[in-house]
């Protein structure tokens, strides 16, 4: 698919992908992505930062024609019939590639990857004409939110080209407390969750950058809100991509399967007017 020929500057996002079955029952979360879609200015293109595709490096997605990964196990019949027909973008694939490279980062190219539930979740959500140009980007788990954020900064000038940066996790991720939520029916929502969720909106409200890629030591109980990283990350990619002094907008708060923070946030440069 070629991108669009014109288009206005984009914010970047972070939006939830919940657990496999948000793609079933989309919920307050899946409506507030869909309305905010709904009112966005069609991007040239899409990059999608997913938290369940993870490389040494960073790794731009190539393909033409991006396979619907179903990379869960366990779930309903029906969420394995799911299909997003996306179509992929070597244009601006390759100018992923030129801003990851100019920033002086290592960068590769995947000429086979697909969609993983972390990406065409909420791309089916957001966009189900699936008709906007698809190219995904992987995350460096083991480089921590520096290099997330860092990779993001790379990004920034696609922004100002039309192109939306779409980082894919979720705000809390502990999924020891989701499955016991899911296995116990346990209606009430651990504290830490609201608690974590709440620190980051105010920190990223705040502009404070530098607490927040220092989270692991500053955030409340920021150990079991995030066990590993690798969901937190594409927010750090997002929050880069919106360059200097970016503004935060909170477009949704919400929990879904008792641990897990489905907050939306989008990411612009500068104050608000």
């Amino acid at each position: 698919m070629q991108a669009r020929q014109t288009s206005p500057r984009q914010p970047a996002l972070f939006v939830p992908h919940g657990s496999p079955l948000f793609a079933l029952a989309p919920g307050a979360a899946g409506a507030a992505m869909a309305g905010l879609a709904n009112v966005m200015a069609q991007p040239r293109a899409v990059v999608i930062v997913s938290a369940h595709w993870d490389t040494t490096i960073p790794t731009v997605g190539f393909a033409e024609r991006p396979e619907t990964i179903h990379d869960y196990y366990g779930f309903p019949p029906e969420l394995y019939r799911l299909n997003y027909p996306a179509t992929g973008c070597s244009e601006v694939a390759e100018e992923l590639v030129q801003a990851i490279d100019a920033a002086g980062l290592p960068v590769a190219r995947s000429a086979t990857r697909g969609l993983d539930h972390g990406a065409w979740i909420p791309l089916r959500i957001m966009f189900p004409d699936a008709d906007i140009a698809v190219v995904p980007l992987s995350i460096q788990s083991r480089g921590g939110p520096k290099a997330a954020w860092q990779l993001g900064r790379s990004l920034a000038p696609l922004t100002a080209r039309g192109i939306l940066v779409v980082g894919s996790g979720n705000l809390t991720h502990n999924l020891a407390d989701f499955r016991f939520g899911a296995s116990s029916g346990a209606t009430d929502v651990p504290a830490y969750v609201r608690r974590f969720a709440d620190w980051f909106g105010d920190r990223l409200a705040a502009g404070d950058t530098a607490a927040l890629l220092d989270y692991r030591r500053q955030a409340p109980e920021a150990m079991r809100a995030h066990p590993s990283e690798e969901h937190l990350l594409p927010l750090f990619v997002a929050l880069g991509a919106a360059g200097d002094e970016p503004y935060a907008s909170r477009l949704h708060a919400g929990i879904d399967d008792h641990a897990l923070a489905m907050d939306i946030f989008a990411f612009e440069p500068g104050a608000p007017a």
